[in-house]
């Protein structure tokens, strides 16, 4: 394929055009069971749709493309792209390294995983090399988790760095891109092995649909481990949602550079209320933007964290939450409207979210109108 951007890969679809009809959009593919040849042999070693379905095919190959990876697997959500990875390439006894700030639905099931599957996991600061260096086990690390920025504080990892620890010390290393995205970094290229989305977010884009989705920097052992884990746990995205994930995939690469220009003067602006203070890794004064800016190209991300009042205090930040017009109350991501969440009363105490965090996911809105709306918003607060 040509060396064009990998925006204008996305735009067509990979330059899709049906061999039979020229249709420049891709078929929906429902059936589930698909005849033998006179043989009995199969036709493109098609035999039952849970892991043969073909619809899926063009999303898996767009998302390789976009990460510069050898192959792609969609799974049904997030989640089951992220624990399939653990499931599949950990046996008990073995030791992994996670992040100590990360996706709090992931780090509370590994919790519960490690007791039942007698796996030893670790939370440690991979922001601070030192300590990560410290917790690699040679020998028994079998599996190091990054993400980067970490919700949702947006902590920066040095990916690279990390990552070429972790291999010395034979650990195999998987990356959660899903708040970066693509657009702005691709883990494969700084030496990761795996990468994983949780494709409901900015891959899908529109609050509609739920996807996730693992990146392979080779097709290798542990790979065809987790294909063969696919197929028998049936852990498999339908055709529906596989048409529309690279349908909104297409527009990718405009939808994420139009949020995160948003976001990074949002995050400016706010930065201008004395009372606050802005979590955004776009800021030349965030702890870690200048790792940031040799791994992020092209932007920062569109999510932004404000921290108001006491670490422990939730009054001041709930107050705000309540102000607010053009942001929708609810926890998610990536999507074309803006949300504000406030992830302590989702986590709880043991989430390690402070209680004056605010977390912001900016939409595709007029952004001087969500710049009036926080400003408003600030104002009744009294945050002024």
């Amino acid at each position: 394929m040509a060396e064009y951007h990998n925006a204008t890969h996305a735009a067509a679809a990979l330059h899709f055009e049906d061999a039979r009809t020229g249709a420049l959009n891709p078929p929906i593919v429902t059936s589930t069971v698909y005849a033998r040849d006179q043989n009995y042999q199969q036709r493109e070693h098609r035999g039952y749709a849970r892991d043969q379905n073909p619809t899926g095919e063009l999303a898996e190959a767009m998302l390789t493309q976009f990460e510069h990876g050898a192959a792609a697997m969609l799974f049904p959500s997030g989640m089951a792209a992220a624990t399939a990875v653990f499931r599949t390439l950990l046996a008990p006894g073995d030791h992994v390294l996670v992040p100590s700030k990360g996706y709090f639905t992931l780090r509370n099931w590994l919790q519960r995983f490690a007791s039942q599957w007698h796996v030893e996991v670790q939370f440690v600061d991979t922001t601070d090399l030192a300590s990560f260096a410290a917790a690699l086990r040679p020998g028994r690390t079998k599996l190091v988790w990054l993400e980067s920025p970490a919700n949702p504080t947006w902590d920066i990892t040095d990916l690279a760095a990390t990552t070429e620890l972790a291999h010395r010390a034979g650990a195999y290393v998987a990356v959660d891109n899903t708040t970066a995205s693509p657009v702005f970094t691709q883990p494969l290229r700084l030496g990761a092995d795996l990468v994983m989305h949780s494709a409901t977010k900015y891959l899908a884009g529109h609050g509609d649909l739920l996807a996730g989705a693992l990146v392979t920097r080779i097709d290798d052992e542990p790979w065809q481990r987790l294909r063969d884990y696919r197929r028998y746990d049936g852990a498999c995205l339908g055709p529906q949602e596989a048409w529309l994930l690279q349908r909104s995939m297409r527009t990718l690469f405009v939808r994420v550079h139009a949020a995160a220009r948003s976001a990074a003067t949002i995050a400016a602006h706010l930065q201008r209320y004395r009372k606050l203070k802005v979590l955004y890794p776009g800021l030349a004064d965030a702890p870690g933007h200048a790792i940031a800016a040799q791994q992020m190209h092209g932007g920062f991300g569109a999510v932004l964290s404000l921290q108001i009042g006491a670490i422990d205090d939730t009054t001041q930040a709930r107050g705000l939450l309540q102000h607010l017009q053009l942001f929708a109350k609810a926890t998610s991501f990536g999507s074309t409207e803006s949300y504000v969440e406030h992830r302590y009363t989702i986590e709880g105490a043991a989430g390690g979210a402070p209680a004056n965090l605010l977390r912001l996911s900016i939409g595709l809105e007029a952004m001087e109108d969500l710049i009036a709306d926080l400003d408003a918003a600030l104002r009744i607060g009294g945050v002024v």
